[in-house]
């Protein structure tokens, strides 16, 4: 039973979530011998606050 975990910075819509979850889940499907009620994934948003790059927090950082 495939368990995924997909961290980012917050700003995700529902919607890109549920489009992820299909196609990472029809990855799985195809890659691991597995059928989609055996494949789970957990999207965990991080506030951009918490996150640093290199030493220096993300807020602190200049957009790419």
């Amino acid at each position: 039973m495939p368990i995924i975990t997909v961290r980012f910075a917050e700003g995700r819509t529902y919607e890109q979530k549920k489009q992820m979850a299909k196609e990472i889940t029809e990855v799985m499907v195809k890659h691991a011998n597995v059928t989609p009620d055996r494949v789970s994934i957990y999207f965990h948003d991080m506030k951009i606050g918490d996150m640093a790059k290199g030493g220096v927090m993300r807020l602190e950082q200049e957009a790419p």
